[in-house]
């Protein structure tokens, strides 16, 4: 389902990427409480040149999307045929349409405002119409050709459409409210006010677009207005585990009949929620009280997003005045692909280790979250082992490769790139790997940078030439001819800067020559199984269910060759600031 679920976002970032600018009492955000969990919204519109942009690219996917549905059809029909069946119909609905031809005849506003959100936990969605017929015909076509209507329901003059799903104890609306549409999921026994909420019938005391919460967030954020998401965990969380919000209660249901048909235990107790589930969810979300992102630049050429995660403050302090002795953190990567990750083994050791001993002395108490008092044990017994050399001196890895090629026998891949290791112990580090490898014993090296050749042996080894070299605060390594100068340049690139913690960059031709080797292997590994399984006719379902799975895995790497095909570069970085976590992405199309 994961490219199903890449078409329906690139169909709603579509939706998203348009809007005015002034204050509508009947816009999407009128309808948003102010309190909502989460929110992801238009704010202003595009110009039109960029919208049709964002549908060529729609277009160009397209294709692939559609061949993998089929596919995924395919390998669902004897499990789920449901599914199966729904699958096609949206494929066949999608099929040999653009993206402009499937906006006109759900009858979708390619300029209007759009805002998905949550009344509780319950998703809603909703999307401005410039032909609300059109929408009721769309949907009505779509549930003949599934073979499923839903059923039609009126609360005071409104009526909507529902897909009751009892045995998960949800309900699927569909409506349409004035110019707009309404899509939500609920519990199938929701009571009136929701309801009614949820078609707009009555309005928040306080709606969202009243308190410019999400614009004043943009313009803190530098994102732009296309696209805005917020994430409120001091919120979501409590609602999550505490067992009140009609929607988690409905999940919690199903799941207490599920284990009441395998234990006997009686559903009543197995929904019972301790109050501790709701402090320990507060006490989490004061940690990570919020997360937000938006677009920073979306043209024709380039999908630039920021994603910020709000952090208490001794978690962004312990980072965001650190600088990572690192060559090459504190500047933009350029080889095909490289990254620059900051691992500084001494400051990561004393906040996870605060941490673990935290949650030691104050465990979690509601039953679900009670793994996490393991997993915080762990943490704290692998940051006593991370303190033993050559672990204990790391500052951070950066890898820049130039050039990669599998080797089709199955032997050492030929490539070139660099490879620098940050340490504060750099001799220590050289000779730990001279006693692990004696290819590496002979290996003498000055402390200031300069690469020397690698052992004979080791150069026979690789099949390429091969350096080494060393400073007060690196050890590193270069494969291939010219990658010596290279080197030398790489450990000159300035070290990170306050809070610097990652940047990687990644061109369009390596990650396709990626998904190509991948796609090689996974084609290889279906023919090596085949021939390994049985070849009697007794077991022909399974060999029709490995053929399936098959088309469906080369189904997804068409996908993914057909966007990789658009790509000119990927870039990201990733920062702690005094507010909280920063990552920046980039992404340049041809």
């Amino acid at each position: 389902m994961r490219m199903t679920k890449r078409v329906l976002a690139l169909a709603l970032t579509g939706l998203l990427l348009a809007a005015c600018s002034h204050k509508d009492k009947d816009a999407p955000l009128a309808f948003v409480p102010a309190d909502t969990p989460y929110v992801l919204a238009n704010l202003d519109v595009l110009d039109d040149s960029t919208r049709q942009a964002i549908f060529t690219q729609i277009d160009a996917e397209m294709p692939a999307q559609v061949a993998q549905m089929k596919s995924q059809a395919d390998q669902l029909a004897t499990n789920d045929p449901d599914t199966a069946k729904y699958l096609r119909t949206v494929a066949s609905e999608f099929d040999g349409k653009t993206a402009e031809q499937i906006t006109q005849e759900a009858g979708v506003d390619p300029k209007g405002h759009a805002a998905l959100y949550g009344l509780g936990l319950s998703p809603v969605l909703r999307i401005e119409l410039a032909d609300p017929a059109a929408f009721q015909s769309f949907v009505a076509k779509l549930q003949n050709d599934y073979g499923k209507k839903f059923d039609v329901a009126t609360i005071g003059q409104q009526s909507y459409q529902r897909y009751m799903a009892n045995a998960s104890h949800l309900q699927f609306i569909i409506a349409v409210v004035g110019k707009q549409a309404v899509l939500a999921m609920l519990p199938v026994d929701a009571d009136q006010p929701l309801l009614r909420q949820t078609l707009g019938l009555d309005r928040p005391a306080k709606s969202l677009q009243d308190t410019d919460r999400l614009k004043d967030l943009a313009k803190d954020k530098g994102y732009a207005p296309w696209a805005v998401g917020l994430v409120d965990m001091a919120r979501l969380l409590p609602l999550v585990t505490g067992g009140q919000d009609p929607l988690s209660q409905a999940f919690l249901k199903a799941r207490a009949e599920a284990e009441s048909a395998k234990t006997g235990e009686p559903v009543a107790n197995l929904m019972q929620v301790p109050p501790s589930c709701q402090t320990d969810a507060t006490r989490i979300a004061a940690r990570i009280p919020q997360m937000s992102l938006g677009y920073t630049t979306l043209d024709d050429k380039h999908r630039d997003m920021r994603f910020d995660v709000s952090l208490a403050n001794d978690i962004a302090s312990a980072f965001s005045g650190l600088k990572v002795e690192l060559p090459g953190l504190g500047s933009h990567p350029t080889a095909p692909f490289e990254v620059s990750l900051a691992l500084p083994v001494t400051q990561l050791r004393a906040f996870w280790g605060a941490q673990a001993d935290a949650v030691a002395a104050k465990p979690f108490t509601c039953p679900v979250l009670d793994n996490l008092n393991d997993t915080f044990g762990s943490l704290g017994d692998s940051m006593q082992k991370a303190a033993v050399p050559p672990i204990g001196d790391l500052l951070g890895v950066h890898v820049a490769l130039d050039n990669y090629t599998s080797n089709p026998g199955g032997g050492m891949p030929k490539f070139s790139g660099r490879l620098v290791i940050g340490t504060n112990n750099a001799a220590g580090l050289l000779a730990m790997a001279q006693v692990t490898s004696p290819l590496l014993a002979g290996i003498k090296l000055a402390n200031d940078g300069t690469p020397s050749a690698l052992p004979a042996q080791l150069i026979n080894a690789l099949g390429e030439p091969g350096w080494a070299a060393m400073t007060p605060k690196s050890v590193s390594m270069a494969v291939g001819t010219g990658e010596d100068g290279k080197l030398a340049d790489m450990l000159k690139q300035p070290v990170g800067d306050a809070g610097e913690l990652m940047r990687m960059h990644l061109d369009g031709d390596m990650y396709s020559n990626w998904i190509d080797l991948m796609a090689q292997k996974a084609e290889n590994a279906a023919t090596m199984a085949a021939a390994m399984g049985p070849s009697n006719g007794d077991d022909q379902d399974s060999q029709k269910a490995a053929a399936t799975a098959a088309a469906n895995t080369k189904a997804q790497f068409a996908a993914m060759k057909s966007e990789a095909a658009r790509i000119q570069a990927i870039s990201a970085d990733v920062r702690m600031e005094d507010q909280g976590l920063v990552i920046m992405t980039h992404t340049e199309l041809k």
